[in-house]
């Protein structure tokens, strides 16, 4: 015999699981995004140094 269904527990469960999930997306979209502006500024950095000798 099977369980009796718990509808609203199932869905918070649910949301829990996507909540954690768009989180950390979000986390490795803004790593990415710092990774991407460091690189860029030490590119940045070693431009100035080329053309200020």
């Amino acid at each position: 015999m099977g369980r009796k269904p718990n509808y609203r527990f199932e869905r918070q469960e649910r949301e829990r699981a996507k909540a954690a999930k768009k989180a950390a997306r979000l986390k490795a979209r803004e790593e990415k995004s710092e990774e991407r502006k460091a690189e860029r500024n030490a590119q940045l950095s070693t431009d100035d140094d080329e053309v200020e000798p």
